[in-house]
């Protein structure tokens, strides 16, 4: 029997190495899959390594009516010609690109996955372009999956599509974690003691981390100033920023970018392939975001054993239970950062539980087998009908 055409779509080849990662080539023993992207030269590399076909779609993820739809029609025309049974987007502008152009050429099951709403920070007229494009996406897609019960609850809150067009997949998450990968009993004392000694750090400090982009949007004007003001209180401490600058798109303070380098107890050490070391000689997680969706990086931490300070929004709030797994705060309070970093400082027998329970309460939860199945068996509901 011919395996039916599944399309997933993202904006940039990123975010299907990061937020899908392994995911289309486990589909691929299903279905014959055709991964959709911008930047021809990595998505390849990335079709490589899942051993799926794809397709280079030029977009960007700013606001450019001419080029968007350009690209519609040009995705449009690939659509008539393969005839998936499915077409699945993820990211904003994927999103909108991918569910107008299959709604024009009739593809009978269009998927959304939404993991953030960026719109949300956004104000005036802007905010009114975007609400209505994320509108339009909705309405185009047959079925939107927030992959948090709190992201859906502000999609309908915000009235953009009808609750019965909604569905959180098992515990949420878009992909879940490889909890077999993200495991600190893949790194020894020797390499960890080596890693610690390369960067500067002494056997004896506690290090914060944080992963992901260093934005404003992700609470890093208020770690790096909160951190900065309790070395008075604590001397031993080192903050590890593990992600790439966006200078452009979301700018730092120039305060803030002068306490980065001025500070030699914070380490900067840029966008990194691998993550999982910097995790396994870190001690917690500090995740102070304004917004996501379902944030790998807190499952990741967890999954490695480490508590997390997050931010009370969307998936972050799912993911940890306060002190039982890390702490959960409010958002741009960097008072709020402070305190907390000083509370884990002082609790060791608080710590100590959360540390205990921060892995196991990832794997029965969020298990990356957990959710490829979830998203697999709503496939096969498409298939009986």
């Amino acid at each position: 029997m011919l395996k039916q055409t599944l399309i997933r779509i993202t904006t940039v080849p990123l975010s299907l190495e990061k937020l899908i990662s392994g995911q289309l080539h486990f589909m691929s023993s299903f279905y014959n899959v055709i991964a959709v992207s911008s930047d021809k030269e990595r998505l390849e590399r990335y079709g490589e390594s899942e051993k799926v076909a794809v397709f280079p779609l030029e977009m960007t993820r700013k606001i450019t009516p001419l080029r968007d739809v350009f690209a519609v029609l040009k995705l449009y025309f690939f659509l008539k010609k393969t005839k998936p049974f499915i077409v699945h987007t993820h990211t904003p502008k994927a999103g909108i690109v991918g569910m107008l152009a299959s709604k024009l050429a009739g593809i009978p099951h269009r998927l959304h996955t939404v993991a953030g709403m960026p719109l949300l920070e956004q104000a005036g007229f802007k905010r009114m372009v975007l609400n209505f494009v994320e509108k339009l996406t909705y309405s185009c897609a047959t079925k939107v999956y927030p992959n948090s019960f709190k992201l859906r609850d502000v999609i309908i809150k915000n009235e953009y599509c009808p609750p019965t067009k909604l569905k959180v997949l098992a515990n949420g998450s878009s992909n879940g974690i490889d909890t077999s990968y993200f495991d600190a009993t893949h790194f020894s004392e020797d390499q960890k003691s080596s890693l610690k000694q390369d960067l500067g750090i002494k056997s004896s400090d506690f290090v914060f981390i944080f992963v992901g982009r260093i934005v404003s949007d992700k609470g890093i004007n208020e770690l790096v100033s909160a951190f900065s003001e309790i070395q008075e209180y604590k001397t031993d401490l080192k903050l590890l920023l593990v992600g790439p600058y966006e200078q452009e798109l979301d700018p730092l303070k120039e305060e803030t970018l002068n306490q980065i380098n001025a500070n030699k107890s914070i380490f900067s050490v840029g966008y990194q392939d691998e993550v999982r070391s910097y995790f396994a000689i870190s001690d917690c997680l500090v995740f102070p975001s304004y917004r996501e969706g379902f944030p790998n990086v807190v499952m990741q931490a967890g999954a490695m054993g480490l508590p997390s300070i997050v931010s009370d929004i969307n998936g972050c709030n799912e993911i940890i239970e306060d002190t039982k797994n890390g702490y959960i705060i409010p958002v741009r309070d960097k008072e709020a950062v402070k305190e907390t970093l000083i509370r884990i400082l002082e609790n060791q027998e608080e710590y100590s539980k959360m540390q205990q329970n921060a892995r196991e309460m990832i794997v029965s939860r969020f298990d990356q087998k957990i959710m490829w199945e979830s998203i697999l068996q709503e496939y096969r509901n498409f298939e009986a009908k």
